[in-house]
């Protein structure tokens, strides 16, 4: 008779693996960690391992690829949201959090953008899920731009693609420097996201017409 296998328990399983796994990845770097030292990390053999990855590197993909849900349920609540702006900024927020939750992290994602040169199956599946980012980004954006409530002149994707590359400099700030605080990395960043953004359209310049420069401090005395 063919054991019954408990879902949740075989999810929190799995969950707890990685989650010893990506400490080590993070520490020691992807090529210098074991399965022999994954499986004392997690407190099982090897053979029960493979019950639940088929590789090492089946581990590393899924540690990678961990918060899809999380950030599709994400995407799905802001672009329901009634602030569009507020949406983009949370949503941002979302995607740098990670950076800011265990100092293993961005060293993490760090090893995965080196892998990532080195393995073609792992430039695909962060190229995949930079993809899906993008696009979320670019719809939150067009949202915020049918709304009137962001600059005019911005293209959705073009601006996606840049928010994104901030994002990553989240990641690779905290990477590189560990003594940098996290919180006040966000917060940065939430207030250049806001401040790229704008809010309605610019105004041109009329052809031929210079801007008046602002008066200097010294010359408003006694005014």
């Amino acid at each position: 008779m063919a054991r019954t296998v408990d879902p949740a328990r075989h999810a929190a399983r799995r969950r707890h693996i990685q989650d010893c796994a990506a400490a080590l990845f993070a520490t020691h770097g992807y090529e210098r960690t074991t399965t022999a030292q994954i499986c004392r990390a997690a407190g099982i053999s090897p053979g029960n391992l493979y019950h639940y990855f088929a590789s090492k590197k089946a581990i590393f993909l899924a540690v990678l690829t961990g918060d899809e849900d999380d950030t599709s349920a994400m995407l799905e609540q802001q672009l329901a949201a009634d602030a569009p702006v507020e949406a983009v900024l949370e949503f941002v927020t979302h995607l740098a959090a990670p950076a800011a939750a265990h100092p293993a992290v961005p060293q993490l994602v760090l090893e995965a953008m080196l892998q990532a040169h080195r393995d073609p199956e792992i430039a695909d599946v962060l190229g995949q899920a930079d993809t899906a980012e993008r696009a979320g980004l670019t719809a939150l954006l067009q949202r915020a731009l049918d709304a009137g409530a962001i600059d005019t002149e911005l293209d959705p994707a073009e601006t996606a693609a840049w928010l994104s590359t901030l994002v990553g400099a989240v990641f690779l700030d905290l990477a590189l420097q560990p003594g940098s605080d996290p919180a006040l990395r966000l917060s940065q960043l939430r207030r250049t996201v806001r401040a790229y953004l704008g809010g309605g359209p610019r105004r041109r310049p009329r052809p031929g017409s210079r801007a008046r420069p602002a008066a200097a401090p010294w010359n408003n005395r006694g005014s």
